[in-house]
């Protein structure tokens, strides 16, 4: 097949109005009790013309919930289950926080310590570069601020033919570029969301372990607490994971330029758009909601092994020192958003948003937990967001008696 009928096809199927559907279908164990679950998902699914979402619920550290709903691929009419993998965008930096907090727990890495120093990649054009630590980078408060410029992430060829390199730019392209740019405020003194702080990140863990990124953390996060499955993901269809949902744009959403010099042309922005492979550490990784869960439930100690100490989680999740929140009771920590909801409890919490991908997981005080993930984009993308988040507050408010059962070891 030549480049341009290749991109054509993708076009088609990622840009496909999905319509008016009669019914939703869904595949897992139902839970009658939990029927308020999937009304929400059904609702959203059809009030946002997505096509498909897979969610997995947490009581007191059991699998209660896990189930499917509308179509993984809509042109095969393929379902979506609950185990299927689904890009997590954002989802991702929880657990470059959590191999970066291994790393300090071996005694490898130290927090305050200057990022850089660890990569040494030459003399940044902006001296106060040198100064930007590690917690600095999970803290989002390295001194760049998208809002005032632009995501070097989403810049593929920009950052590549500034510095001589072939496009689209990798990570580690995009930090020489990044080098030979100012900062947009001293580090530390605020905190702008900054995927590009979690690229760095991911390439520390790299020269301090002495692996490739997803190595370590499948190694010394995930294989420990038996998520098998999760992986990085790939920018184009046809190298899909085995079990991994197709992504869908807003119905009638352009197409956008190719990333590839390869596949020249206009593509379907979920393949083709922007370059998944330089995002590994801050937006890279595929999972399924029950893989998320099952991360959550062994790192507040519910379940064991611990990938991390309790000390280390309470530190974690603890407000940050000097001002960078203005809520005192909302804030971003070291890979979490969180809310302090008692004396000593909190909710934890991020999500996730690429083109074709929607996406939520939440740690709760009250002994439940929640992943949410949705293979679409809708223009009213914050919106689908406010309403998923809302509305799994509100359905797990309805339950009067959680089933006892817990489905964990019917998904490895």
């Amino acid at each position: 097949m030549t480049s341009r009928l290749f991109l054509a096809l993708l076009l088609a199927l990622a840009t496909m109005p999905v319509g008016a559907r009669e019914e939703i279908r869904t595949t897992g164990q139902p839970a009658p009790r939990l029927a308020a679950f999937d009304t929400l998902v059904t609702r959203l699914l059809q009030k946002y013309e997505v096509p498909g979402a897979a969610l997995a619920v947490v009581k007191n550290g059991h699998l209660v919930l896990a189930r499917g709903y509308g179509l993984a691929d809509v042109e095969r009419n393929e379902p979506v289950q609950p185990d299927s993998l689904f890009r997590i965008a954002s989802l991702s930096k929880p657990f470059t926080s959590a191999a970066i907090l291994t790393l300090v727990e071996r005694g490898k890495l130290r927090l305050d310590e200057r990022a850089f120093s660890r990569l040494g990649l030459g003399e940044p054009a902006d001296p106060r570069v040198k100064t930007i630590t590690i917690r600095q980078l999970l803290l989002h408060a390295g001194g760049w601020n998208r809002d005032g410029g632009f995501d070097p992430m989403f810049i593929p060829f920009k950052a590549a033919n500034a510095v001589g390199a072939k496009p689209p730019a990798s990570c580690e392209t995009v930090i020489r570029y990044m080098l030979t740019q100012p900062l947009q405020v001293d580090p530390g003194s605020a905190m702008h969301y900054s995927n590009f702080g979690y690229c760095v990140l991911g390439r520390v863990i790299e020269k301090v372990s002495g692996e490739r990124y997803d190595d370590y953390v499948r190694s010394a996060v995930l294989a420990p607490i038996g998520i098998t499955r999760m992986r990085l993901g790939h920018t184009l269809l046809p190298e899909r994971a085995a079990g991994e949902v197709r992504y869908y744009n807003s119905p009638g959403a352009p197409p956008v330029r190719s990333v590839f010099p390869s596949h020249p042309g206009q593509v379907p922005a979920p393949y083709g758009g922007w370059y998944l492979e330089a995002m590994d550490s801050h937006g890279g990784w595929i999972a399924s909601p029950i893989d998320l869960v099952r991360f959550i439930v062994h790192l507040d100690g519910t379940l064991k092994p611990e990938p991390l100490k309790p000390a280390t989680v309470a530190e974690m999740i603890a407000k940050p020192a000097g001002h960078l929140s203005s809520d005192p009771d909302v804030w971003y920590g070291l890979g979490w958003q969180v809310r302090r909801v008692g004396k000593d409890a909190s909710n934890w919490w991020h999500v996730g948003s690429l083109d074709g991908t929607t996406t939520l997981m939440v740690h709760t005080s009250q002994g439940m937990d929640w992943a949410l993930l949705f293979n679409g984009s809708p223009r009213q993308q914050d919106q689908l967001i406010g309403d998923m988040d809302e509305g799994l507050w509100q359905a797990a408010g309805t339950v009067h008696e959680w089933p006892a059962r817990d489905l964990f070891n019917q998904y490895r």
